[in-house]
Parts: C-alpha cells; sequence; structure tokens
C-alpha cells in the first residue's frame, strides 16, 4: 500500500498545471472516501444493496 504522501503525489502528478487548490483538495478527499469504502468493504463492514435498499424504502415509510 502506498504512503499517503505518495498518493498525494500520484494525484498532483495526475491534475493538470492550472489546478486549484480546491481541485487538488477536492481529489484528495475523494481518493480518502475510496479508501474508506475499500477498507470497510476488507472488514466486512458493508451491507448489501438489498438491505441498503430495504432500510432506505422503510425509512422514506415514516
Amino acid at each position: 500500500m502506498k504512503s499517503a504522501k505518495e498518493a498525494v503525489r500520484d494525484i498532483l502528478e495526475k491534475l493538470p498545471d492550472t489546478a486549484s487548490l480546491d481541485d487538488i483538495q477536492y481529489h484528495i478527499y475523494v481518493r480518502q472516501k475510496i479508501q474508506k469504502g475499500l477498507d470497510a468493504e476488507r472488514q466486512g463492514a458493508v451491507i448489501s444493496q438489498e438491505e441498503a435498499e430495504r432500510r432506505m424504502a422503510r425509512w422514506l415509510e415514516k
């Protein structure tokens, strides 16, 4: 697994030179969220699509 610095370097290399600080922050944020989801999946801390739909339907009925 890459270090945080390596991950940020990869992001910076892929962005155009005209990228703003907001653009950079956004891409780092998205990368963090993707990693968090992958980590949760590896730990088995996710629910199926069917379960999510069932929970949403129940919530919407209230």
